[in-house]
């Protein structure tokens, strides 16, 4: 079998994977600043790193994922610029940062669970790891990569030769855009420089004390300090939107490997935008349909949305409409439709094994879940779509006890006369029929063998 391969954003190549310490994987993923609801852009990054995960557990490896949850620190920007995007909420919805962050929290993971998303193994907060980020920015400070103004503690990029080698950025060519506006009295020593603790918001409701006065941490030394906290000081694959890669994560790289003196990550992976109407579906573009329950209260099962984002490889923009919606719940019904008594390819069967290689081959080159989905449509097996269910995620067992449950007498009542007027071909009836059915809380999957009605997952 050949081994799983990954793309590395640092190489730009796909390489196979190594782990420092086989069979274990150590995964880090950048988790979500906890402001706003979720939006389905952010979601496709989780359901990335979910099949990640999913895949190298299928492979044989032991992971040990941490993600961390974000709930001081995050500026409204992705540099230093502007204010603290918790601070900015809590104002918004007058609560107080905690409040807001659990709460935000919550309904992330309830989201994510809705999605099959599996849980990481630790889910750190940064509020509640603030004593590692201050000892991770002393052992900067010693080593002569920091500098201290009225505004906060800088690092400073130019002690690092390899700054923005993740981005191939070169510091002579960066802009000044990291601030949104300038102080007078403050003036940094190069733009790309960054806040490590910041020291000039006197009216931040979150802050601690440190040996430069109370504060609070920037975004960037929050992962390092986690990350490092968990994994170690190199670890194996590290995760995150392509969005990440000029400023947040490139500023991980610069402060871990200055601090340790050794490499930080191994393997770096990035997902690709969620567009819709070719834009970045972002929290701040709103609309009607930017988050996971708007998709739910417009009829849309959850697990549809994740079959949607394997439609597209991780590493290239999916682009987003309700009408690719409908059709990835097409799709979906069909493979719940599958009959086992009707699969071609007998589990264990030299075929089988064949096209299960065929299809294990194609995910384990860089992830090409797209690729693994027509081969398995193609197959139309379902023993070989429940082969990968525990990648894919699209809950087949449990769908398929589902539809096998006996329905409560009025619900059935409905099902035979929608049955009858199918039969007759009263395609008017037949619909008014399936609303009410769906009203009840039923979903209708039709196909060639009868239909399946069973109550929906959400």
């Amino acid at each position: 079998m050949p081994p799983l391969s990954l793309f590395n954003t640092m190489t730009r190549a796909i390489e196979p994977l190594t782990p420092a310490d086989p069979p274990q994987v150590r995964l880090y993923c950048c988790g979500p600043t906890v402001y706003n609801y979720a939006h389905i852009g952010n979601l496709r990054t989780y359901i990335f790193e979910d099949l990640l995960r999913r895949t190298l557990k299928f492979n044989g490896f032991d992971v040990h994922h941490v993600m961390n949850i974000t709930d001081v620190g995050h500026m409204t920007t992705d540099a230093d610029a502007g204010d603290d995007k918790m601070e900015v909420a809590a104002q918004r919805e007058h609560k107080s940062p905690w409040e807001l962050a659990r709460f935000y929290e919550e309904a992330f993971f309830h989201d994510t669970s809705l999605l099959n998303i599996e849980r990481p193994d630790v889910t750190p907060r940064a509020t509640e790891h603030v004593p590692e980020m201050i000892a991770l920015i002393e052992r900067l400070e010693a080593n002569g990569c920091t500098y201290v103004t009225s505004e906060g503690v800088y690092f400073d990029t130019s002690r690092d030769e390899d700054y923005g080698k993740l981005a191939r950025l070169q510091l002579s060519e960066q802009r000044q855009g990291a601030r949104a506006e300038v102080v007078e009295d403050v003036t940094k020593r190069h733009p790309s420089d960054f806040v490590l603790w910041f020291l000039n918001k006197p009216t931040h409701i979150m802050h601690w004390p440190s040996k430069w006065g109370e504060g609070y941490p920037g975004w960037h030394i929050e992962c390092s300090a986690m990350s490092m906290r968990y994994l170690g000081e190199t670890f194996d694959l590290h995760c995150g939107g392509v969005d990440h890669i000029p400023v947040h994560h490139t500023n991980e790289i610069a402060q871990s490997e200055s601090a340790t003196g050794h490499p930080f990550v191994n393997c770096w992976l990035h997902g690709e935008f969620l567009l819709m109407d070719s834009e970045k579906v972002s929290k701040s573009k709103g609309g009607s349909v930017n988050t996971l329950q708007s998709l739910i209260d417009a009829g849309y099962d959850p697990l549809a949305y994740r079959y949607f984002c394997m439609q597209a490889h991780y590493r290239s923009r999916l682009n987003f409409s309700l009408d690719a919606l409908d059709a990835a719940t097409t799709g979906l019904r069909r493979i719940y439709s599958l009959s086992p008594e009707s699969d071609t390819l007998a589990r264990g069967r030299e075929d089988w094994m064949e096209a299960r290689q065929e299809v294990l081959d194609a995910i384990n080159l860089d992830l090409g879940i797209p690729t693994a989905v027509g081969l398995l449509n193609g197959y139309g097996s379902f023993s070989l779509w429940r082969e990968f269910d525990p990648i894919l995620g699209l809950k087949l067992d449990e769908r398929k006890h589902q539809s096998a449950e006996t329905l409560p007498p009025e619900a059935q009542r409905i099902r035979e006369q929608r049955a009858a007027a199918r039969a007759a071909k009263d395609w008017k009836l037949s619909d008014g029929l399936r609303d009410e059915l769906i009203a009840m809380g039923y979903e209708v999957l039709d196909s060639a063998d009868g239909d399946i009605v069973r109550r929906k997952l959400i």
